[in-house]
């Protein structure tokens, strides 16, 4: 039988309810061949919108790259669907699938699904990014309500590469400077101002790999070399062969409302921000089956000659992002750390909804100076019960998914050399502050930090207002923080008492007033 579900969103931030108005919604019909998703249906303000299929990974089973690509049994078909939207819609689902339970993320919007036997509604009141969880996590849906496009531009203008509806299927488009590409249905658009060298294969305003069998370095979605002023917006990227979009030494760029989903095959990082520059990141939506939100220095060349990690990196920002991580960390700096300096990043008022490995992270592989890094108002949540990364053996080997008390790490910072390590020297992490981090899980998820040597520390790490399930957590064993070799000035604020923790390590430091641990 079907059964509707009613959402409640309840995110009017204390405005007046406004009636909902189907004529605020636009659609784009879908093109004729596009796969869509046999597991839901979709009205938002009265109109059917498409629920497209996107293949996701379906457990956390990795390999390093084995030259052949991820087997279709560990994946699965989730759903994803986009429209656009200027005012309060009504949002009705009704899935096949018999119901039995139904979680919205992100839970802190505090939408409480109601189930009946026939189509209900509720209503939204401006453009959100949400996942519909039916039974759990699996064959998730996926929702993305767009701000009304206002700057399309013309098909004939000058400069612009114009893809109207429909499927098209280029290969790999290069871009030159003052050139525009824009993607339609749906509001989307790369810019770019100044350098060359954009790569952007579109289809179905959303940008698609085009992936081919055993080629690695080809089948990004959008892939920028040594490019500024470029603005990416509005757009879906989705199965790309690697890393899904990828900066590389590129200055003044904007990504704003993208949204990557359908991210399954080995290594299929999301956003990574590689030895460059005031980037932001922002009002976006990730689901990765590597790194979800990443910052890296490389070795390798940029334009005329170049060396990519003589290129520092600084002034990221990504802001009000939705994270799931089906393998990995959710937010990283590393494991490549080559660079002068990676410095001034901050994650903010961003929600990671699932993780696999870590949820907030710094691995400090190489020789780079980390400092001034910032994560602020950031909300994490993790199940009772999560399945735990393992990395598959041989090529028959199946994956054990019976239940396991796992949790995935809160906060690692740890300067080591790694597998992915290519400079002889270790670098430093100074000024790190974790600010704000509410938690919502069965437990205290664990959490370390480490350094290197003498040389080679981490200093001055801050953790203020953390909060577990709506309590405040005041001391190291509480939040279950261990202080390893070569760490000092940890502060872990929440009270005005000074103590010692039993995680501590003999280098270990107390400073001020605060509870400080390390």
């Amino acid at each position: 039988m079907a059964i509707a579900l009613l959402l409640s969103q309840g995110i009017s931030l204390g405005a007046a309810p406004v009636a909902p108005d189907g004529n605020s919604v636009t659609v784009a019909a879908a093109p004729q061949g596009e796969a869509l998703c046999e597991d839901y249906t979709l009205r938002v303000g009265g109109k059917e919108v498409p629920v497209y299929a996107c293949r996701v990974s379906a457990m956390p089973f990795n390999q390093v790259w084995p030259g052949y690509q991820r087997p279709l049994d560990q994946t699965e078909l989730a759903g994803f669907a986009y429209w656009g939207m200027s005012g309060p819609v009504r949002i009705e689902i009704e899935s096949r699938r018999n119901l039995q339970n139904v979680v919205v993320r992100p839970s802190g919007l505090q939408i409480k699904p109601t189930l009946e036997a026939a189509a209900s509604s509720s209503t939204s009141t401006g453009p959100r990014q949400l996942v519909v969880e039916v039974n759990g996590p699996q064959q998730a849906l996926h929702l993305f309500g767009n701000p009304p496009e206002t700057d399309a531009p013309a098909k004939d203008a000058p400069g612009v590469r114009f893809f109207g509806p429909g499927v098209h299927r280029p290969g790999k488009i290069t871009l030159a400077s003052d050139q525009t590409l824009y993607l339609a249905p749906g509001r989307g658009g790369l810019r770019q101002r100044d350098r060359q060298r954009g790569e952007a294969p579109p289809h179905r305003g959303s940008g698609d790999s085009g992936w081919r069998p055993f080629e690695r370095g080809q089948g990004s979605a959008v892939r920028l070399n040594d490019c500024s002023d470029v603005i990416i917006d509005g757009i879906v990227m989705r199965d790309p062969s690697e890393w899904c979009c990828g900066l590389f030494g590129c200055r003044d760029v904007s990504l704003s409302n993208v949204k990557l989903v359908g991210l399954w095959r080995y290594n299929a990082d999301g956003i990574d921000l590689c030895n460059s520059q005031d980037v932001k990141v922002r009002d976006s939506f990730v689901r990765a089956f590597d790194d979800a939100l990443v910052v890296k220095g490389l070795k390798g060349q940029a334009s005329k000659g170049t060396a990519l990690d003589t290129l520092p990196v600084r002034n990221l920002r990504f802001s009000r992002c939705t994270i799931w991580c089906d393998w990995g960390r959710a937010m990283e700096i590393g494991a490549e750390t080559c660079a002068p300096e990676i410095a001034d990043v901050r994650f903010e008022d961003c929600d990671i909804i699932r993780t696999t490995h870590i949820a907030m992270d710094i691995q400090h592989g190489d020789r780079a100076a980390i400092h001034d890094i910032r994560f602020e108002n950031i909300r994490v949540e993790m199940d009772a019960r999560n399945l735990p990364p393992r990395m598959q053996q041989k090529r028959d080997e199946r994956y054990d998914d019976a239940p396991a008390d796992y949790l995935p790490h809160l906060i690692v910072i740890e300067i080591h050399g790694n597998a992915y390590s290519q400079d002889a020297q270790r670098g430093t992490v100074d000024n790190v502050s974790f600010s704000n981090i509410l938690v919502s899980a069965p437990r205290m998820p664990d959490s370390y930090l480490s350094g290197f040597d003498a040389g080679h520390g981490v200093k001055g790490v801050t953790i203020d207002a953390l909060n577990l399930n709506g309590n405040p957590v005041t001391d190291a064993a509480a939040a279950k923080l261990s202080i390893r070799k070569h760490v000092s000035e940890v502060r872990l604020g929440g009270n005005n008492r000074k103590c010692h923790s039993p995680l501590q390590s003999a280098d270990s430091k107390i400073i001020g007033d605060s509870h400080i641990c390390g």
